[in-house]
């Protein structure tokens, strides 16, 4: 059976939209017909995807609004498509605005579309914490026909700090192995100024301050104090300038790449022997399961969804926050052995290639759907 399902997620370059977009890829390869529904076109949708549709949120100004009414828009565009396109499912990721957008436009059509809510983390471990948001976020995932998450940590925090009681399922993110693996370009290599004879640490964020990119800059200047080593950081963000000047004052300019957005992760990643992800705050990482993909272990934070993607000891290291001591042993453990190293690498490959492989978490969220529209119809 064929679905028509309409997901919406925000289109920027996080790991929410990532795995949002690449979800209704996959879905749209397997016959279902996808529409999405955005403020723009999300960052991974390319303009040849068979069975995929962009529709666009626009908001109009008016001067009796000081603030563009998004949410409002987004409820008008999504009753609109659910209505023109027939829709079976409305998959949305976060629970604001988008649950309460889903839940305005489900009320204003005459048509069981079945609501399907993914939380990614923010939606709950930052704005969950807001007394003015914590009710609006509660009743947008009491609302929903069926709510997922991203991590068993992440549920466990929804359950107990909004005091949900309805079912949350964990369905975890996934990485596409197409795009995700191993290789080794030497003119990639060459354009970021390495020699392959250095030790080279990889770190993937949007550089706020929840990730921790300092901790990240401190650890590797221990690193570096003992060995020749680079230090690839690759993405933008609020911290950048922070970042920029911390490398400055521990002088180690030299050692360090900043290499902003890429689209050529995979091939940044495989260049690295070790990634790091030492965050306060991260209810998955995907970052994480991109590195291990291409055949990276990953050193990270003892937080939120972290351990449940990194195997302790087996593929990458689990250190507590901010023990910047203990990340730079973990490294060296990884590295010094060169049989570990290797061992740890395959490890990392097999990790991300079965319990996060693409087809089987994606078959996951289509049983979701099948199970709420069987529900629906009992």
């Amino acid at each position: 059976m064929t679905l028509k399902i309409g997901i919406t997620c925000y289109p920027t370059v996080g790991g929410s939209g990532v795995v949002a977009t690449e979800l209704g890829k996959a879905l749209a390869i397997k016959g279902h017909e996808i529409h999405f529904i955005s403020s723009s076109m999300p960052f991974r949708l390319g303009d040849d995807s068979a069975n995929t549709f962009f529709h666009e949120v626009e908001v109009n100004q008016y001067s009796v609004f000081r603030f563009p009414p998004y949410d409002l828009a987004l409820a008008n565009k999504m009753a609109e498509v659910i209505v023109r396109e027939e829709l079976d499912i409305l998959h949305v990721h976060y629970a604001i605005p988008h649950a309460i957008s889903a839940y305005l436009a489900k009320q204003m059509v005459n048509r069981d579309v079945k609501v399907i809510t993914t939380l990614h983390g923010t939606d709950i471990t930052v704005l969950g914490y807001d007394p003015s948001l914590s009710d609006m976020i509660r009743f947008g995932i009491e609302q929903s026909d069926a709510v997922t998450a991203v991590s068993d940590d992440l549920v466990s925090q929804t359950r107990e700090l909004l005091s949900i009681t309805c079912p949350i399922e964990t369905v975890y993110n996934f990485v596409d192995h197409e795009i995700y693996y191993p290789r080794y370009e030497k003119e990639m290599e060459e354009k970021i100024g390495l020699t392959g004879k250095e030790l080279v640490i990889s770190h993937v964020s949007n550089f706020r301050k929840v990730k921790r990119v300092d901790d990240v800059v401190r650890t590797f200047a221990l690193i570096q104090a003992e060995c020749d080593a680079v230090l690839m950081l690759i993405g933008e963000g609020p911290e950048l300038p922070v970042i920029r000047k911390l490398v400055h004052e521990l002088g180690i300019e030299e050692h360090v790449r900043f290499l902003g957005n890429q689209r050529k992760i995979a091939e940044l990643l495989s260049l690295s022997h070790v990634s790091l992800l030492l965050s306060e705050k991260e209810s998955f990482g995907l970052v994480i399961l991109e590195a291990m993909a291409c055949g990276v272990p990953v050193v990270g934070s003892n937080i939120g969804g972290i351990p449940e993607v990194i195997e302790e000891g087996v593929s990458g290291y689990i250190c507590e926050l901010g023990d910047l001591t203990s990340v730079r042993d973990a490294v060296f453990a990884i590295t010094k052995d060169p049989l570990k190293h290797a061992s740890m690498r395959q490890a990392a490959i097999q990790r991300a290639g079965t319990v996060f492989h693409k087809d089987r978490i994606v078959a996951h969220y289509e049983d979701v759907y099948y199970r709420t529209l069987a529900e629906g119809a009992n």
